[in-house]
């Protein structure tokens, strides 16, 4: 590659960079549908091998996604919300136990002083009263939104925009994919193939394996806590799934706000057994079941790339940056990949070895 081409290419992502910059209010929505998108071609050509036709097969699949997110927000997410209000009512007394029952016994069992540097009741307080508020101020913000006709139309635009983009873009789909490879140069179009190749294994890995995993992690930790009857089973099942971006971060944050919330409700030792059995059983199912069917062999996003992207691209692009930041972290890891190899069959590399011998 001469260097007019690599000027080109950086010139080429600077001018990428300020569009994105200078486009944000509008690119949303299209950013939304290429990655419902995205998650959706491969079922589609799934369907397309059994004789289905693309448009019929797209059908399907549309009537799918709209039927999961139809649910998430008729039924998971008002759920979440009742959970989250009555977490709210029951902080105060949760901390304030702590404070009167559980501080005294570990005082007493390992002679030490924590009530003179613990309040945990006025914590819990002071927690509830700052969610209370927080509260507030959404419930203002959305009434500013929705007395803003400008801004209610722009929302209902965009929603409306979503499912029709993500329509056009899985009918079209690998037609747009072909139409991209033959305006490459010839001479670089199995190179930057290969890399492709390479990105889509590594995204697909994590946005159609992990994700996966991490809502059936969820879902299974949910139904565990549920049918010990505790009452915070649906929350605490989603935040540990969440959670389990990061291994084993799932099933500590699960398995301390699980074993918390049995203390407080029941305060036997059953039900903490049975707390244990449930992320047991969640975490047997993930390394013998779950992470082998759905992730598989593929080399994924390392969990700490995906945090870091995740967080520098809200930073500097909000919400736009978000839905770009791991398909350009998997494109980076990639490139950087790319570049290892190179280096290692370089003379530099081969002349370190020559002076080590």
């Amino acid at each position: 590659m001469s260097s007019s081409e690599r000027w080109m290419i950086f010139a080429g992502i600077v001018l990428a960079g300020c569009l994105v910059w200078l486009l944000q209010p509008v690119l949303t929505p299209f950013l939304a549908a290429a990655l419902l998108a995205y998650l959706g071609d491969p079922v589609v050509d799934r369907l397309e091998t059994w004789r289905l036709p693309r448009t019929g097969a797209v059908l399907v699949v549309f009537t799918g996604l709209l039927l999961v997110i139809l649910a998430l927000v008729l039924l998971v997410i008002p759920m979440v919300g009742s959970q989250i209000e009555y977490l709210r009512e029951v902080l105060p007394a949760m901390f304030a136990w702590a404070q009167d029952t559980a501080i005294p016994w570990i005082e007493g069992e390992f002679e030490v002083d924590l009530s003179q540097h613990l309040r945990l009741d006025r914590i819990g307080t002071e927690l509830a009263a700052h969610w209370r508020e927080t509260g507030n101020i959404a419930t203002l913000i959305l009434q500013r939104v929705s007395s803003s006709g400008l801004a209610l139309i722009g929302w209902v635009a965009t929603a409306a925009l979503i499912p029709v983009v993500t329509f056009y873009l899985l009918r079209d789909w690998d037609k747009l994919v072909a139409r991209v490879r033959d305006l490459l140069p010839r001479r670089i179009e199995p190179v930057v193939s290969r890399l492709t190749r390479e990105c889509d294994e590594v995204l697909g890995a994590f946005l159609r394996g992990q994700l996966l995993v991490m809502l059936s992690l969820g879902v299974i930790y949910a139904i565990g806590l549920w049918a010990l009857g505790l009452d915070l089973a649906l929350l605490i099942g989603m935040v540990a799934g969440i959670a389990s971006i990061v291994p084993y971060l799932g099933t500590i944050v699960g398995i301390a706000a699980a074993l918390a919330a049995a203390v407080f409700q029941f305060g036997d030792v059953w039900h903490l057994v049975g707390v244990a059995v449930v992320f047991g059983v969640g975490q047997m199912l993930e390394g013998m079941v779950l992470t082998p069917l759905l992730v598989g062999d593929r080399i994924g996003m390392h969990p700490v790339a995906v945090i870091f992207a995740i967080l520098a691209g809200g930073q500097l692009f909000g919400f736009v940056g978000v839905l770009l930041a791991l398909p350009v972290a998997a494109v980076i890891m990639v490139l950087l990949r790319h570049v290892h190899d190179i280096y290692k069959g370089s003379e530099l590399y081969g002349t370190h070895g020559d002076v080590e011998g």
